[in-house]
C-alpha cells in the first residue's frame, strides 16, 4: 500500500453531504425526469456548460455512447446514491421522533435487540441470552432455601451449583429480514399537487435506508399505468408519470396484452391498472426468501384498467381500458389482492387524498383492506414519506417479546 502526503491547504476536509450533488439540482431531476437531463443537451450558453462540465468531472453524470456517436446525458450510480441520500436525509427531518427502527416479530429474527426484564429459560431458547447476574442470584437463592430447610447455618458457600430452572434470559424483540415492493401509479392524475414528486422520494429514501440500516432486507419497484412495469433502482429518478392522452367523459377500450405492449405508443397510457402492479410484485417476492414480505400502493385514485383472459386465444389476455371506474375493474383487482394475502404478503395502500371532491373512491381502499387484511393510510404527498417509512419501521407483525 502506498500513501502520498501534501502539505495541509487549510480547507476543510469534505464531508459526505459535499461529495454528492446540489438539493436544487435533486429537486430539478426528480421534478422532471428524462427532461431534465434533454434541457442539459440544449445547454449553449458558457456557465452552463461549465456546469454540466463539473458535473460530469465529479462523477455525477456521463454521457452514453449511442451508435451515431452523439450520445445522451445519463446519471451514475454515484449520482443515484446522492440522490438517495439526500432524500433520506428530508425525510428523517419529518419523521416524529421514537419511531421503532425495526421489524418486530414474535420470533427472534437474524438480529434482536434487549428490553427490560427477564425470563426463564425454556427449551430452545438462545443461550446467547443468558442473564449471568440474574441467574446467579437465583441459584444463591435456590441455595440458601434448601440450606434453611435442612437447618444448616445460613449464608453462602461456595461451589454455587446451577440447575436449569435456574437460568433466567434478556426479554428480546427480534427484527426480522423483510422484502417489500413500492407499487408506485404512473396514471396522469400523479402529476397533480407533487405527488409523483414525493412518491419518488420516498421510494429513493427507502432505497438508502435499506442499504444503510437494513441490508438483510429487500426492494423493489413498480410502477402501474394502463400496464406496470419493474422499475430499476438506477432508473427510479428518471420515470414519469404517463401523460393523458384521451380527456373523453367515457372510455371503452379493449386489445390483446400482447399488442398493447408491442404498440405503447399508440394506446392510452394514463390509466390505472393496479391489478398488473399487484401481479408483478407478487411474482417478485415469490423469489425472495424473507420472512416478511410486503407490498406498498401509492396511488392516487381507483384502478381504471384489468385484464381478463383471452377466451378467443387460450393462454393470452385482453387488456381493458374503462372510464369512469367500472365494477369489473374493481373486481379484477381485488382478486389479485387477494392472492397476494393468501400467499402471506401484507397490503399496506397509501391513498393521497388533496384533491377532496374525489373522495368517493377511498370506498374501493377500504374494501382493499378489509378484503386483505392490510393497512390503509389517508395522507396528503407532503406526509407520504414520514407514514411510508414509519409503516416500513411496524413492519408485518404487531410488536410483541419472546415469552
Amino acid at each position: 500500500m502506498k500513501f502520498e502526503y501534501s502539505e495541509f491547504d487549510g480547507q476543510p476536509f469534505q464531508g459526505p453531504d459535499a461529495l454528492f450533488p446540489e438539493p436544487k439540482l435533486v429537486q430539478f431531476i426528480l421534478q422532471y425526469g428524462e427532461q431534465a437531463l434533454d434541457a442539459m443537451e440544449q445547454v449553449e450558453n458558457e456557465d452552463g456548460e461549465d456546469y454540466i462540465e463539473s458535473l460530469i468531472e465529479a462523477g455525477l453524470i456521463e454521457k452514453s455512447e449511442d451508435e451515431d456517436g452523439k450520445g445522451k446525458y445519463q446519471l451514475t450510480p454515484k449520482m443515484v446514491k446522492g440522490i438517495q441520500h439526500k432524500a433520506l436525509l428530508e425525510i428523517f427531518e419529518n419523521i416524529k421522533r421514537g419511531t421503532k427502527e425495526g421489524h418486530e416479530t414474535r420470533n427472534p429474527g437474524r438480529t434482536s435487540e434487549r428490553t427490560d426484564g427477564t425470563k426463564t429459560y425454556e427449551f430452545g431458547d438462545p443461550l446467547s441470552e443468558v442473564d449471568f447476574g440474574a441467574t446467579m442470584r437465583n441459584a444463591m437463592a435456590r441455595q440458601l432455601a434448601d440450606k434453611a430447610r435442612h437447618g444448616e447455618a445460613t449464608g453462602p458457600s461456595l461451589p454455587i451449583n446451577i440447575n436449569a430452572g435456574d437460568f433466567d434470559l434478556h426479554v428480546t424483540e427480534g427484527t426480522a429480514d423483510c422484502a417489500t415492493v413500492i407499487l408506485i401509479d404512473q396514471s396522469g392524475s400523479m402529476m397533480r399537487w407533487g405527488r409523483f414528486y414525493q412518491a419518488k422520494r420516498v421510494a429513493l429514501g427507502m432505497a438508502g435506508l435499506i442499504q444503510q440500516r437494513f441490508p438483510q432486507d429487500t426492494l423493489d419497484f413498480v410502477g402501474f399505468y394502463s400496464m406496470a412495469d419493474a422499475i430499476r433502482e438506477r432508473d427510479l429518478p428518471l420515470v414519469m408519470p404517463k401523460p393523458i392522452s384521451v380527456r373523453d367523459y367515457q372510455v371503452r377500450l379493449r386489445l390483446p396484452l400482447d399488442q398493447a405492449r408491442e404498440n405503447e405508443d399508440q394506446i392510452p397510457l394514463h390509466f390505472t391498472n393496479l391489478q398488473l402492479g399487484l401481479r408483478q410484485a407478487r411474482q417478485i417476492l415469490s423469489r425472495r426468501g424473507a420472512m416478511n414480505k410486503q407490498i406498498f400502493v401509492i396511488t392516487d385514485g381507483q384502478p381504471t384498467a384489468h385484464v381478463e383472459p383471452n377466451e378467443a386465444t387460450p393462454g393470452s389476455e385482453m387488456l381493458y381500458l374503462l372510464y369512469p371506474p367500472n365494477e369489473r375493474t374493481a373486481t379484477a383487482t381485488l382478486k389479485e389482492a387477494l392472492k397476494c394475502q393468501q400467499q402471506g404478503i401484507r397490503i399496506a395502500t397509501f391513498a393521497l387524498i388533496e384533491d377532496y371532491w374525489g373522495m368517493d373512491w377511498v370506498g374501493f381502499v377500504d374494501r382493499l383492506t378489509r378484503l386483505t387484511r392490510g393497512m390503509a393510510y389517508y395522507c396528503t404527498s407532503d406526509d407520504l414519506s414520514s407514514t411510508v417509512i414509519e409503516s416500513y419501521f411496524a413492519g408485518k407483525k404487531k410488536k410483541s417479546f419472546i415469552h
